[in-house]
């Protein structure tokens, strides 16, 4: 066992915390990424609903150092004002050369520790469902999976389903109009692909949590990195927002990630969200971009049918959502 020291993350440990991360992301990150990101989140506030369980917002951050102070080990506990209450979501890596060796169970005592001090009753982690150490490490840890989040990935130059794209014909012939977020700006506008989103959010399999409200959604869905108003397509019927595709595109891969896709309840089964994948792979193949990459849980059998069946986006190592109970 080697000697590590616990101690908060400071800003000159972004760099290598961003190292840490991108060996466990799909998709890599910065550090200027992460800086930007705490920037733009208040200091925490933590307090108790009527039922004593833990709400608001905060995110300890921890790094391991080793004895020649490079700093080998990451771990986050987060949880957002609508969060599940109780809830507390942790996000902890070591570097690979040093795993085995402590660093990983001193960073994960000190989550626990900091958990129990604000007394959170869960913590929820999301691990590589093919991460057989962590995923052991974790359930020696009393980490329970509870769900199974699938990834896939479309490769463009290999797309050849060109008929799929009468799907968006179809739509527009039963009196559907497709836009984008850059054909109607505005805060109005905005607002209803809030509630779009709001209510389309209901319908995600293992959703449980409060939608944030419209400023800090639009700080997470419009004005994070890589999300242009271009890349948001939109289904009207009328002056209704009935559907949407969202796109993100990453500046290191110049790839995309479909981030997002809502479709109200009564407009489905009528090929509106194929229609709506198939402007988004218009959109990426205008873009230049090599592959689409998105998630989707194991209980949206319908989104999967799309994804995989119909457009060809191939199984990628997908990740397991753990839990542990405190009490």
């Amino acid at each position: 066992m080697s000697n590590y020291t616990i101690r908060p993350l400071r800003n000159e440990d972004y760099p290598a915390v961003a190292s840490l991360l991108n060996l466990i992301l799909s998709e890599p990150i910065t550090a200027k990424q992460l800086q930007d990101e705490e920037n733009s989140i208040p200091p925490g506030q933590l307090h108790y609903n009527d039922d004593g369980q833990l709400m608001g917002w905060d995110r300890p951050k921890w790094v391991a150092e080793n004895e020649q102070r490079e700093v080998i080990g990451y771990a986050i506990a987060w949880r957002a004002p609508w969060t599940e209450p109780g809830h507390l979501n942790l996000t902890l890596v070591v570097h690979p050369d040093e795993r085995g060796r402590g660093a990983g169970r001193a960073l994960s005592n000190e989550v626990r520790l900091w958990a129990q001090k604000v007394k959170a009753s869960r913590l929820v982690c999301f691990m590589k469902d093919n991460d057989e150490i962590s995923l052991e490490f974790a359930q020696r840890r009393g980490y329970q999976q509870e769900r199974h989040i699938f990834e896939s990935v479309l490769n463009l130059s290999a797309f050849t389903n060109e008929e799929l794209f009468q799907s968006i014909r179809a739509a527009e012939q039963s009196g559907i109009r497709f836009i984008t977020l850059a054909d109607e700006p505005g805060e109005e506008n905005e607002r209803k692909l809030h509630e779009l989103y709001r209510v389309t959010h209901l319908d995600i399999p293992g959703f449980n949590e409060d939608f944030p409200w419209f400023e800090e959604w639009r700080k997470w869905n419009i004005d994070i990195p890589g999300v242009r108003p271009e890349y948001i397509h939109i289904a009207k019927d009328g002056e209704s927002y009935v559907g949407v595709v969202t796109l993100q595109q990453n500046e290191q891969t110049q790839a995309m990630y479909h981030q997002y896709t809502g479709i109200l309840s009564e407009y489905r089964r009528q090929r509106l969200g194929l229609a709506l994948k198939m402007l988004a792979i218009r959109t990426a193949r205008t873009s230049n971009v090599t592959y689409l990459r998105t998630h989707n849980d194991s209980m949206n059998v319908p989104m999967l049918r799309i994804n995989r069946d119909l457009l060809g986006f191939e199984a990628a190592p997908g990740n397991f959502k753990m839990v542990c109970k405190l009490f």
